[in-house]
């Protein structure tokens, strides 16, 4: 609760590098880059004698653990917007911390998870319990604190401090350059932002080495690479392309998959073997399925051709 003990607002960002924003038809959900949008920002509202919390967005409705499927035959359910005329247990979420980030419980165990992969799944919002390790930190979210609650004055009479001796008062110049405190400000979890700030959460983050960022797209049905494509990232510490192939496979959520390159001087791709670069430099590569026949693809298994 530590995260939401100050907030009078925050906003929620997913492992994929997206918010959580309230749609305008009022009713669903979704995942957008946009974090500057007003509806990436929600209202946070304490049950009284409980361990959770209430979220409501700018359309004046909570987030809302349905029991409807998001899709059939899928184990996922739906996450609305929802404003009922008596406030129940599917409108609480109790936020379980794990290091800087936190996992958001309804009260049936599930998790708030932020779906990746191809449509209809991608920037999709459900409830579930990730049966797969490598979607564990698909239910991990950082949270930005947008607006500091307020605490009311006490009333009780509060003893007044003894007069300022003539030398220790403030000289009229640095009297009127005195900061006044902010009644709105934002903090973010370390992740948030490349440089510690006097607003952040005032933790000393452990050094770990994350790898690299990888960078991808995925080609259409035909493996053409389209410029409008979408681009993802995620870090990968390891170095064997088979690694990498696996991990794509579950961000993607495709089942035979080939990973490429693009020659910066021909455009065409061409497939990765058996080892990353080294020095663990950034990659932006191109996922074709293995069925894609493009112009300006070879497949790994034929004679190259230009």
């Amino acid at each position: 609760m530590e995260f939401f003990k100050k907030a009078r607002s925050v906003r929620f960002r997913s492992h994929h590098g997206k918010y959580l924003l309230a749609d305008e038809d009022q009713e669903t959900v979704f995942q957008d880059r946009e974090g500057t949008a007003k509806n990436a920002k929600w209202m946070v509202e304490f049950v009284e004698n409980a361990n959770t919390l209430r979220f409501k967005s700018c359309y004046g409705k909570y987030l809302t653990a349905s029991s409807m499927p998001y899709r059939l035959g899928l184990r996922g359910k739906k996450v609305l917007q929802t404003l009922p005329k008596r406030l129940d247990s599917s409108l609480e979420w109790e936020p379980v911390k794990e290091g800087y980030q936190v996992r958001l419980r309804t009260p049936y165990g599930q998790f708030l998870r932020a779906n990746g992969g191809v449509p209809p799944w991608r920037n999709s919002v459900t409830h579930d319990i990730p049966q797969r390790t490598a979607k564990q930190d698909w239910v991990l979210w950082d949270v930005d604190v947008i607006e500091v609650r307020v605490e009311s004055p006490e009333r009780h009479p509060v003893a007044k401090p003894p007069p300022p001796q003539p030398d220790a008062l403030p000289s009229k110049s640095s009297a009127l350059s005195e900061p006044t405190s902010p009644s709105k400000i934002e903090r973010r979890t370390p992740r948030a932002s490349k440089h510690q700030s006097s607003e952040s959460f005032d933790h000393d983050s452990p050094k770990k080495d994350a790898g690299r960022m990888i960078y991808y797209c995925v080609a259409n049905k035909k493996g053409d690479v389209e410029d409008s494509l979408e681009e993802f990232s995620f870090p990968f510490k390891g170095s064997e392309v088979e690694g990498l192939k696996q991990k794509l496979k579950e961000d993607a959520g495709l089942e035979e998959i080939v990973v490429c390159s693009r020659n910066p001087l021909t455009g065409k791709l061409y497939p990765l073997r058996l080892h990353l670069p080294p020095n663990n430099h950034d990659m932006h590569i191109i996922v074709v399925p293995s069925s894609s026949k493009g112009k300006n693809f070879t497949h790994p298994f034929l004679p190259h051709s230009e």
